[in-house]
Protein backbone atom coordinates (compact mmCIF):
# COMPACT_ATOMS: atom_id res chain seq x y z
CA UNK A 1 0.00 0.00 0.00
CA UNK A 2 1.63 3.50 -1.30
CA UNK A 3 1.31 6.02 1.36
CA UNK A 4 -0.20 9.41 0.43
CA UNK A 5 0.97 12.84 1.54
CA UNK A 6 -1.01 15.61 2.33
CA UNK A 7 -0.44 18.96 -0.41
CA UNK A 8 -2.45 21.81 0.47
CA UNK A 9 -3.79 23.15 -2.83
CA UNK A 10 -3.46 27.54 -1.16
CA UNK A 11 0.37 26.49 -0.50
CA UNK A 12 1.46 28.43 -3.73
CA UNK A 13 -1.02 31.28 -2.70
CA UNK A 14 0.37 31.32 0.88
CA UNK A 15 3.77 31.65 0.00
CA UNK A 16 3.02 34.48 -2.22
CA UNK A 17 1.40 36.03 0.55
CA UNK A 18 4.68 35.16 2.85
CA UNK A 19 6.25 37.91 0.62
CA UNK A 20 3.89 39.99 0.61
CA UNK A 21 2.00 40.25 -2.52
CA UNK A 22 -1.32 41.88 -1.88
CA UNK A 23 -3.10 40.02 -4.14
CA UNK A 24 -2.38 36.60 -3.16
CA UNK A 25 -3.73 38.14 -0.02
CA UNK A 26 -6.73 39.46 -1.48
CA UNK A 27 -7.14 35.92 -3.31
CA UNK A 28 -6.63 34.40 0.30
CA UNK A 29 -9.13 36.81 1.97
CA UNK A 30 -11.80 36.11 -1.13
CA UNK A 31 -11.86 32.39 -0.86
CA UNK A 32 -11.93 31.97 2.91
CA UNK A 33 -13.58 35.38 4.43
CA UNK A 34 -17.40 34.30 4.55
CA UNK A 35 -16.91 30.88 5.88
CA UNK A 36 -14.71 32.57 8.51
CA UNK A 37 -17.36 35.21 9.07
CA UNK A 38 -19.59 32.27 9.23
CA UNK A 39 -17.80 31.00 11.80
CA UNK A 40 -17.09 34.00 13.79
CA UNK A 41 -20.56 35.10 13.07
CA UNK A 42 -22.02 31.57 15.04
CA UNK A 43 -19.71 32.12 17.94
CA UNK A 44 -19.72 35.58 18.71
CA UNK A 45 -23.44 36.25 17.61
CA UNK A 46 -23.25 39.81 16.60
CA UNK A 47 -22.74 40.63 12.96
CA UNK A 48 -20.50 43.87 13.62
CA UNK A 49 -18.55 42.07 16.04
CA UNK A 50 -18.24 38.94 13.29
CA UNK A 51 -16.68 41.83 10.70
CA UNK A 52 -14.56 43.21 13.35
CA UNK A 53 -13.26 39.22 14.49
CA UNK A 54 -12.70 38.73 10.57
CA UNK A 55 -10.92 41.78 9.91
CA UNK A 56 -8.22 40.89 12.83
CA UNK A 57 -8.02 37.63 12.05
CA UNK A 58 -6.97 38.12 8.34
CA UNK A 59 -4.88 41.11 9.73
CA UNK A 60 -3.15 38.45 12.55
CA UNK A 61 -2.98 35.70 9.92
CA UNK A 62 -1.11 38.06 7.60
CA UNK A 63 1.09 39.48 10.00
CA UNK A 64 2.07 36.01 11.54
CA UNK A 65 2.11 34.06 8.72
CA UNK A 66 6.13 32.65 8.89
CA UNK A 67 4.78 30.63 12.36
CA UNK A 68 2.44 28.48 9.63
CA UNK A 69 4.27 25.41 9.27
CA UNK A 70 1.70 23.44 6.94
CA UNK A 71 1.35 20.63 8.77
CA UNK A 72 -2.40 21.15 8.39
CA UNK A 73 -4.23 22.80 5.81
CA UNK A 74 -4.36 27.39 5.98
CA UNK A 75 -8.35 26.86 6.19
CA UNK A 76 -7.72 25.06 9.51
CA UNK A 77 -5.20 27.54 10.96
CA UNK A 78 -7.03 30.32 9.56
CA UNK A 79 -10.37 28.90 11.42
CA UNK A 80 -8.36 28.49 14.78
CA UNK A 81 -7.17 32.17 14.84
CA UNK A 82 -10.82 33.04 14.18
CA UNK A 83 -12.71 31.23 16.79
CA UNK A 84 -10.01 32.09 18.96
CA UNK A 85 -10.27 35.76 18.32
CA UNK A 86 -13.93 35.17 18.27
CA UNK A 87 -14.43 33.79 22.12
CA UNK A 88 -11.53 36.54 23.52
CA UNK A 89 -14.56 38.42 21.59
CA UNK A 90 -17.08 36.99 23.99
CA UNK A 91 -14.43 37.06 27.00
CA UNK A 92 -14.67 40.92 26.64
CA UNK A 93 -17.96 40.36 26.87
CA UNK A 94 -17.62 39.05 29.84
CA UNK A 95 -18.69 35.76 28.86
CA UNK A 96 -20.52 33.57 31.21
CA UNK A 97 -21.73 30.32 31.10
CA UNK A 98 -25.03 29.35 32.43
CA UNK A 99 -25.08 27.84 35.92
CA UNK A 100 -26.06 24.61 37.14
CA UNK A 101 -29.54 25.77 38.38
CA UNK A 102 -30.65 27.63 35.31
CA UNK A 103 -30.87 24.34 33.08
CA UNK A 104 -34.27 24.69 30.95
CA UNK A 105 -35.78 20.96 30.71
CA UNK A 106 -39.16 20.14 28.90
CA UNK A 107 -40.93 17.78 26.97
CA UNK A 108 -39.97 15.88 24.01
CA UNK A 109 -40.90 17.58 21.07
CA UNK A 110 -44.13 16.40 18.99
CA UNK A 111 -43.05 14.58 16.45
CA UNK A 112 -44.88 14.64 13.12
CA UNK A 113 -45.60 11.13 11.28
CA UNK A 114 -45.50 13.06 7.64
CA UNK A 115 -41.85 14.43 6.45
CA UNK A 116 -41.25 18.31 5.86
CA UNK A 117 -41.90 19.55 2.42
CA UNK A 118 -38.88 21.40 0.38
CA UNK A 119 -40.78 24.50 0.96
CA UNK A 120 -40.69 24.47 4.87
CA UNK A 121 -37.36 23.68 4.86
CA UNK A 122 -35.78 26.93 4.88
CA UNK A 123 -37.98 28.49 6.57
CA UNK A 124 -37.13 25.77 9.18
CA UNK A 125 -33.61 26.55 9.03
CA UNK A 126 -33.88 30.27 9.50
CA UNK A 127 -35.92 29.63 12.72
CA UNK A 128 -33.34 27.41 13.68
CA UNK A 129 -30.50 29.85 12.83
CA UNK A 130 -32.62 32.73 14.87
CA UNK A 131 -32.93 30.44 18.15
CA UNK A 132 -29.30 29.15 18.03
CA UNK A 133 -28.52 33.36 17.99
CA UNK A 134 -30.84 33.48 21.18
CA UNK A 135 -28.84 31.07 23.15
CA UNK A 136 -26.78 32.65 25.87
CA UNK A 137 -23.55 33.15 24.98
CA UNK A 138 -22.34 30.07 27.01
CA UNK A 139 -24.64 27.35 25.42
CA UNK A 140 -24.06 29.25 21.69
CA UNK A 141 -20.54 28.80 21.90
CA UNK A 142 -20.13 25.47 22.72
CA UNK A 143 -23.04 24.32 20.50
CA UNK A 144 -21.55 25.99 17.67
CA UNK A 145 -17.53 24.97 18.40
CA UNK A 146 -19.19 20.84 18.65
CA UNK A 147 -22.04 21.18 16.37
CA UNK A 148 -20.75 23.27 13.68
CA UNK A 149 -17.28 23.58 14.09
CA UNK A 150 -16.44 20.01 14.65
CA UNK A 151 -14.19 20.35 18.07
CA UNK A 152 -14.42 17.35 20.63
CA UNK A 153 -14.82 17.99 24.40
CA UNK A 154 -11.56 18.08 25.27
CA UNK A 155 -11.12 20.38 22.32
CA UNK A 156 -13.53 23.19 23.62
CA UNK A 157 -12.26 22.92 26.99
CA UNK A 158 -8.56 23.65 25.83
CA UNK A 159 -10.38 26.58 23.96
CA UNK A 160 -12.26 27.68 26.54
CA UNK A 161 -10.50 26.95 29.85
CA UNK A 162 -12.72 25.14 31.66
CA UNK A 163 -13.27 21.64 32.15
CA UNK A 164 -14.32 18.40 29.81
CA UNK A 165 -17.69 17.65 32.32
CA UNK A 166 -18.76 21.49 31.96
CA UNK A 167 -18.37 21.48 28.22
CA UNK A 168 -20.32 18.41 28.17
CA UNK A 169 -23.22 19.73 30.10
CA UNK A 170 -22.49 23.10 28.76
CA UNK A 171 -23.61 21.60 24.85
CA UNK A 172 -26.53 19.13 26.94
CA UNK A 173 -27.75 22.22 28.17
CA UNK A 174 -27.84 24.01 24.73
CA UNK A 175 -29.79 21.12 23.21
CA UNK A 176 -33.00 21.58 25.48
CA UNK A 177 -32.78 25.27 25.49
CA UNK A 178 -32.91 25.16 21.81
CA UNK A 179 -35.47 22.73 21.26
CA UNK A 180 -37.66 25.18 23.79
CA UNK A 181 -36.89 27.84 21.56
CA UNK A 182 -37.84 26.12 18.76
CA UNK A 183 -41.09 25.21 20.02
CA UNK A 184 -41.45 28.48 21.29
CA UNK A 185 -40.94 29.70 17.12
CA UNK A 186 -43.16 27.15 16.50
CA UNK A 187 -41.68 24.65 15.47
Amino acid sequence: MEAFSYTDINAPLVERCRLGDRRAQAEIYKRYSKAMFNASLRITGDYAEAEDVLQESFLSAFRELHSYKGDSSFGSWLKRIVINKSINCLRNRRLQLVPLGDQHDGAAPDHDDHGPDMEDLGWRADIVRRCVQELPDGYRVVLSLYLLEGYDHAEIAGILNITESTSKSQYSRARKKLLELARQHGL
